[in-house]
């Protein structure tokens, strides 16, 4: 094992992220860890270690991300991993939703994500060498959960900008895996990472029971054990062909599967229609 890797990881303050960064420390790896948060950071993580660097970052400003990028490296000399795990999760149905509310959500967990790696490329193309992980959500895969289309889309739309960056950056020794995790055991569903609609609508009865299931049921029961999740990662990140599309969860590995047949059933019961469309010679 590389001991000597750092990894850059955001969103490090709680969840899979909080998790990650505890095993990396355990395991001797060098971490730059950011979070809004820098007392709840290093309360979180709870070690002073000359491998850990605390970072105050705001997600949202190129400056702020630049920053703690280079300070980063200034400590440990590069940068080998990064993780991009900071976001939340916004509850509502298209309809409800303001149009600030969808757009905050999408500033956080797709355009604080293309801050990072647009600040952080110029050094792992220098050095020819490098891991970005996307952290989606199995809801990047499968949006068919009422309440949760504008959180689902921001997620896909990880899926799509991470295949994009693995074809841009694969001449330069670089990978990228975007990460779908299903329901792990952390504190996503909680206030501060969960949010709801400001302007519920009554006639959306299934959105409102799922939100309640999730708060009430699902929260604190989740099947996922981060710390395995972390363990996944940690493995994938020293594979020398890393895989670009990593699930994580048996619950995410089923619902892909099972859409992944869909897909491929309305494939073939489309086949004719889809193939009928080309100019015939």
């Amino acid at each position: 094992m590389d001991t000597k890797k750092v990894w850059f990881v955001t969103g490090a303050s709680k969840g899979l992220g909080l998790a990650l960064v505890k095993k990396l420390l355990s395991k001797g790896y060098k971490v730059a860890a950011t979070s809004r948060n820098l007392n709840v950071l290093r309360e979180a993580v709870g070690t002073l270690s000359a491998d850990f660097l605390p970072l105050q970052m705001d997600l949202l400003n190129e400056d702020s991300v630049s920053d703690s990028i280079s300070k980063a490296i200034e400590m440990f000399g590069k940068l080998d991993v990064v993780v991009n795990n900071a976001g939340y999760g916004q509850a509502g149905t298209l309809e409800e939703l303001t149009d600030k509310e969808s757009r905050q959500n999408f500033d956080v967990n797709v355009f604080g994500v293309l801050n990072v790696i647009r600040r952080v490329m110029p050094y792992l193309r220098a050095q020819k060498s490098g891991h970005i992980f996307n952290i989606s959500s199995v809801g990047g895969f499968i949006g068919s959960f009422p309440s949760f289309g504008i959180y689902c889309a921001t997620k896909y739309a990880l899926v799509g900008l991470t295949e994009a960056l693995m074809a841009e950056v694969k001449p330069f020794g670089i990978s990228a895996t975007v990460v779908y995790p299903g329901y792990f055991r952390t504190n996503f569903l909680e206030e501060d990472s969960f949010s709801l609609p400001n302007n519920p609508m009554a006639d959306y009865t299934e959105a409102r029971e799922l939100e309640n299931m999730h708060i009430n049921q699902i929260s604190g029961n989740q099947a996922g054990d981060p710390d395995k999740a972390a363990d996944v990662l940690i493995e994938v990140a020293g594979q020398t062909n890393p895989a670009l599309h990593l699930f994580l969860g048996k619950d995410a590995y089923d619902m892909a599967k099972n859409k992944i047949e869909v897909i491929q059933s309305a494939l073939e019961e489309n086949k004719v229609l889809a193939t009928s469309t080309d100019f015939t010679e």
